[in-house]
């Protein structure tokens, strides 16, 4: 039964079991990603396949279902939680006659969406274009006609889709100059920071464990906050102060998923550059969820892919009120924190984040004799 749209872009969602151990959960985030993007989710197309059909992905007959689907369902839009080859979607749209995303395309339209600060705009575009790269010839109808003409309408004999690709070129060669300066210009406030001897903190996580919230309460401030996936993708940085460490400073930066689009790992470099150059990550987990061991692994999958292997990390078990377990701490065998369980929303063991800022610092001041800075926040 297919529930009728009564708001925002009415669309059907399909997945496709080809024997994958995560097949449900990854369903269940596709969802999660639908809503948070403002869309109306009235019906789910799934199917199981050994591999993916070349032309449609999902196979003809499968196809036919979607459109009739979309039909009865008024539906202008079929989101698959998989990547789409250029090929399988603009053939898709021809057959449905309607939109067609896949997972990637979703996720880039989120960070649209929510990307506030004008470096993740920047970063966004840049993804955004380059995900477009391949897929320029989709929806046009005016790509065999030439244009003559210099500058930028071409040259002698330029296709629309040479000329498309060329302005494209330029774009990107623009963002990443753009995103170079500010890389440049953050480098050179780190490097101040590491002189002044104040110590950089990174909160990383999977999307949606409470991460911006836990923030809040170390810093008193008023990132936002919602039970939603990717709800903050700017990098907030703020400073605080513990008397028996110093000055810290605090980073909140984007969530991570599943199938992380390759594209946005790249393109949010600059971003994820403050967890690459922390003195300490703080790995904040959904201590309540059933899939937190699988959501740990991806994490520090895509933080090795972006350097950080070296970075000292203790994990933060993050939701102990739902989980029903005590504020506590573990070490590891050199006697350093290795896990601390806490609660966010109610602030219990938070005290125990402060401990373990506190011996880092000690350590840190062991390594490297680094002089304190005063700030202006007290936790």
């Amino acid at each position: 039964m297919l529930d009728r749209p009564v708001g925002g872009d009415a669309v059907i969602l399909v997945s496709i079991d080809f024997g994958e151990p995560d097949y449900e959960e990854s369903l269940q985030e596709l969802r999660q990603l639908a809503i948070s993007a403002g869309m109306n989710i009235v019906g789910t197309l799934e199917g199981r396949r050994a591999k993916p059909d070349a032309k449609l992905f999902i196979g003809s007959g499968k196809a036919d279902e979607l459109k009739q689907m979309m039909q009865d369902a008024e539906a202008k839009v079929a989101v698959f939680n998989h990547d789409l080859s250029p090929s399988q979607q603009r053939n898709l749209e021809r057959m449905l006659e309607a939109r067609v995303a896949d997972r990637t395309g979703l996720i880039l339209d989120i960070f649209a969406q929510r990307a506030q600060s004008h470096e993740g705009k920047l970063q966004v575009e840049l993804a955004q274009l380059e995900h477009l790269s391949t897929r320029l010839v989709r929806g046009w109808t005016h790509l065999e006609r030439q244009k003559g003409g210099i500058g930028v309408r071409g040259g002698p004999g330029e296709t629309q889709l040479e000329l498309d690709r060329r302005m494209l070129r330029i774009r990107v060669k623009q963002l990443r100059e753009k995103l170079s300066k500010l890389k440049q210009q953050r480098g050179m406030q780190r490097r101040s920071r590491k002189r002044s001897g104040v110590m950089t903190v990174s909160l990383v996580g999977y999307t949606n464990t409470g991460k911006s919230t836990l923030f809040n309460r170390l810093t008193q401030s008023g990132v936002y906050v919602a039970n939603q996936l990717f709800a903050t993708l700017d990098t907030t940085t703020r400073k605080l102060y513990i008397p028996e460490a110093g000055a810290v400073v605090l980073s909140d930066t984007v969530g991570f998923i599943k199938h992380l689009p390759h594209a946005l790992v790249e393109a949010f470099g600059a971003t994820l550059e403050e967890a690459v150059q922390a003195d300490l990550l703080l790995h904040i987990v959904d201590t309540a969820s059933d899939n937190r061991e699988d959501q740990i692994v991806e994490v520090n999958k895509v933080l090795n892919e972006i350097g950080t292997a070296d970075v000292p990390q203790v994990l933060v078990l993050n939701q102990i009120d739902r989980a029903g377990l005590p504020a506590g701490l573990e070490r590891d065998e050199y006697g350093r924190i290795s896990k601390v369980r806490v609660s966010a929303r109610t602030g219990e063991g938070l005290d125990l984040i402060r401990q373990v800022l506190i011996e880092h610092y000690q350590y840190l001041r062991q390594q490297l004799s680094a002089p304190q800075l005063d700030a202006s926040v007290v936790i």
